[in-house]
């Protein structure tokens, strides 16, 4: 007589990939919808994105309530260009935000030792300092590109009220607004790659708001005291220089989006299409140079 063994009993559930060795590994979906859990429940998170929000709404809506305007009718493109600056001039401040918020993103895991479980689950690493990256761009553009558009429609009533009539869904006004929303964005990224190398929360936000703020005051100083025309060019391919290109009115007449860089007196004059490009540069090399340094440090 001969016993019969039952066949072992077979998973239905889902399945993980799993190398010979044991190791359970990510697919790039799951260490997306990770990263966005871990963004999404950081205190930090709400209160910066809560504050971009407050500031652009509230920056335009001063703007808007103390903009004054006495003699001849505006010009369509004048209209359109108080729009631009009135929507967009919280940018100026919460530039400042992101930036800090790109930093703490991945500082944040250094400092409390979360890093070794990120790229444990993400033996490859560069999978989850992409997947960090696209959480941060997409979330960062979608709150930047709310907040401007809210703050056009609530200042377009308001501008109303002193004669200034722009076309808010003309593509001259909606450009700059998702400009604003992509200045930010990269931004947050640029910041997000410097956090990356230093691995500091302190030594990244110093380092990104003092090429936002301290270099081109610094050389702006030694421009008027020389009055030397190249040191004015390269203030012009500064991220925050470059980047505000994105962000501007461009009329019908100058500063066209394909128009190409002029030279007036001597000075480098980007247009939009061209200061980002610039932008989107800065962030490439900056980016590349932390993904090779997250691919063969230590963690």
């Amino acid at each position: 007589m001969t016993a019969t063994t039952p066949a072992a009993p077979t998973a239905t559930g889902p399945t993980l990939n799993v190398t010979p060795l044991g190791d359970i590994r990510l697919r790039f979906s799951g260490i997306v919808r990770s990263e966005w859990i871990k963004l999404r429940s950081l205190r930090s998170t709400v209160w910066c994105y809560g504050l971009i929000v407050l500031l652009t709404i509230g920056f335009g809506a001063l703007l808007a309530l103390t903009f004054s305007h006495s003699g001849p009718s505006l010009t369509a493109d004048q209209n359109n260009a108080i729009m631009v600056q009135v929507a967009t001039l919280g940018v100026n401040f919460t530039q400042l935000i992101v930036a800090v918020l790109g930093a703490l993103v991945i500082t944040g895991e250094y400092s409390t030792g979360m890093i070794r479980s990120t790229f444990a689950a993400a033996p490859g690493r560069i999978g989850a300092y992409i997947g960090k990256a696209v959480v941060l761009a997409v979330s960062t553009f979608v709150i930047g590109l709310v907040s401007i558009v809210a703050t056009a429609l609530v200042a377009l009533p308001l501008l109303a009220g002193k004669s200034i009539h722009p076309a808010l869904f003309d593509w001259s006004v909606m450009l700059p607004l998702i400009g604003g929303a992509g200045y930010l964005t990269l931004i947050a990224l640029l910041a997000f790659t410097f956090g990356t190398m230093v691995r500091s929360s302190a030594g990244a936000i110093a380092s990104i708001l003092g090429l936002l703020l301290v270099v081109p005051t610094v050389l702006r100083i030694i421009s008027n005291l020389t009055q030397a025309a190249w040191i004015q060019n390269v203030a012009a391919f500064l991220p925050s220089e470059a980047g505000g290109k994105i962000f501007a009115y461009q009329d019908s007449v100058a500063g066209a989006p394909t128009q190409t860089v002029t030279h007036t007196a001597g000075l480098v004059d980007l247009t939009s299409w061209e200061g980002l490009a610039v932008l989107v540069g800065w962030v490439l090399v900056f980016g590349v140079l932390a993904a090779v340094l997250v691919k063969r440090r230590d963690a």
